[in-house]
């Protein structure tokens, strides 16, 4: 793969010049640090909790979670990283894993405190709502990819980073397990980033638990197959030990044993269990310890700070912390429990493992999304499009979603063969719309231009004010005019074409199957920060489009 990396970032892709942490690395299904031993996860989530948003149909009708509409960057204030660091060195943590953070900050103080006291970060790039993907309606799009790679770019100088979360319990039931591929398809795009700014952070996802099949299937569709695509450390949010457990009570039995196979590292990314009070965190003594250990390499405490549902072990006024009975019993777990130094990281190699075959518990075909092309995408924003989302509505992710459904019906129901397949994807069937790549407000204007062409009148491309005619010289005037556009987009080429007459209300149209619907919940078009280059199926696509001479899709 191809990255055009722009020069402005290039200052942010320096690693510090020292670091007090070991550089740890994976071997086999375990993590090691430089000296050749075993390291284990000892960990804390470390997120401020922000507001919760309202759930919405199709994502409580997916087995959504309440997902949080704002967040606060804990690393982003020096003053609070100075005020927690000593509470943390008490908790015996060497790591602490975020949640979300603004790469438009400076971090350089709270990560260089971190790395000062040995500690490592977990960091997931995903952000809330509409900067990850959605379970409801998973895509992999341009935007995504670039605002992935902007908190990475702000992040790589830091030694401490030990791995970016791409996705956080995106899947949540069998039934929404065709959203794995989108998934998997960001671990590889991220992982071929990172080995073009020669990275050795590894590419994480953390899952939620479920029943055994489940969790099991969707663990070893994520950790399978070619290396250059799998998940580096697999996380399981596990809350089942609760009060004074024991292996066999808290099901760890079957979940070790359902994982022994799996061919990367695991952790328990969340643990924690508030149901049977008091937290006596006596999971932490059989999470390192064998037979546990065999198989997973650690955890994450949740949480450090307060939350509305009781996970706190912190409560803080201003600068003053205090510490409750859940942090002093988690200290001393923590001080007491170190993990076997074994198996030898001589004797460990990395194999690729055998992907599982569909099923009820896992409809996610190994045919993964293309990798997004920001350029392909912004020329045809540019130059084949003849209605065009306006910059207030291609802002709001919510009023995007609405309306590419609400232009995915009128072109059902204008009883012609264009539909949203081309915006939209199957990650059960493994087919992937051409413009599937793009973000939601390119998909939008595709919708309106192609309800345009089928209505070539001025209130055609009105939406109530969301869109307004492309009225550029080079603007497309027929279907004609489009597919020349498009092939130059897809082809690379320069996209400028002589537009000919206005279009009329022929009723011709091309090619197409039934709608596949996306309700957008991502941020505007990408600004091509960093462009993968088409893979060899790229030139295929173009067919797709039904862009033949007449034909009503743009």
């Amino acid at each position: 793969m191809r990255f055009l990396r722009a020069l402005t970032v290039a200052a942010s892709l320096v690693p510090l010049a020292s670091a007090a942490v070991s550089k740890i690395s994976r071997s086999g299904k375990y993590l090691y640090d430089d000296a050749g031993s075993r390291f284990y996860i000892k960990g804390v989530a470390y997120q401020p909790q922000g507001e919760l948003a309202v759930e919405s149909e199709a994502n409580e009708a997916n087995g959504g979670f309440p997902e949080p509409s704002s967040f606060y960057d804990p690393l982003s204030s020096e003053a609070n990283c100075t005020r927690d660091i000593p509470y943390l060195k008490q908790l015996n943590v060497n790591a602490v894993r975020v949640y979300s953070v603004n790469s438009s900050l400076n971090h350089d103080a709270c990560m260089k405190i971190l790395d000062d006291a040995g500690i490592y970060v977990l960091l997931d790039v995903s952000l809330p709502l509409n900067g990850s993907i959605d379970r409801a309606s998973p895509s992999w799009t341009t935007n995504l990819l670039d605002e992935y790679i902007r908190t990475i770019d702000a992040f790589n100088k830091y030694p401490n980073v030990l791995a970016y979360n791409i996705g956080n319990e995106v899947i949540s039931t069998p039934a929404n397990t065709y959203a794995a591929p989108y998934v998997k398809a960001a671990a590889r795009d991220i992982k071929a980033y990172l080995r073009s700014i020669s990275s050795n952070a590894l590419v994480g996802y953390a899952a939620v638990d479920g029943e055994a099949s489940f969790r099991n299937a969707v663990a070893h569709y994520m950790t399978c197959g070619n290396d250059t695509e799998t998940i580096d450390l697999y996380g399981l949010n596990n809350y089942q030990w609760c009060g004074d457990s024991s292996l066999a009570e808290s099901n760890w039995n079957t979940i070790t044993q359902g994982f022994s196979d799996i061919t990367v590292p695991t952790y328990m990314s969340e643990f924690g269990c508030i149901t049977s009070p008091p937290r006596l965190w006596t999971e932490v003594a059989a999470l390192l310890a064998t037979p546990v250990s065999d198989v997973f390499s650690g955890g994450i405490a949740f949480s450090y700070f307060p939350t509305s549902d009781g996970y706190g072990m912190t409560t803080i006024d201003g600068n003053t912390v205090t510490t409750n009975s859940d942090f002093t019993r988690l200290s001393a777990q923590y001080g007491n429990a170190t993990g076997p130094n074994s198996p030898a990281m001589s004797s460990q190699q990395n194999t690729a493992a055998t992907c599982p075959q569909e099923s009820a518990s896992l409809l996610a075909t190994t045919n993964l999304p293309p990798t997004p092309n920001p350029d392909v995408c912004n020329c045809l924003d540019n130059s084949a499009f003849s209605c065009l989302v306006n910059n207030a509505t291609a802002n709001d992710p919510v009023k995007v979603g609405a309306l590419i459904n609400i232009a995915c019906d009128l072109l059902a129901q204008a009883g012609s063969n264009v539909d949203c397949t081309t915006i939209g994807s199957n990650g059960t069937t493994g087919t992937y719309g051409p413009l599937a790549m793009c973000s939601p407000d390119i998909k939008l204007s595709w919708a309106f231009s192609a309800y345009y062409m089928l209505n070539p009148v001025a209130t055609s491309c009105d939406f109530s004010g969301n869109a307004t005619r492309n009225e550029g010289a080079d603007a497309p005037k027929t279907a004609q005019d489009a597919k020349i556009a498009a092939d130059n987009c897809f082809a690379g080429k320069s996209a400028v074409v002589t537009p000919t007459s206005s279009p009329q209300s022929t009723g011709d149209s091309g090619g197409g199957n039934s709608p596949s619907q996306s309700s957008a919940t991502a941020t505007p078009k990408s600004d091509a920060r960093a462009t993968l280059s088409l893979p060899p199926t790229a030139a295929i696509v173009i067919g797709v489009l039904g862009l033949v001479a007449g034909a009503v899709v743009v």
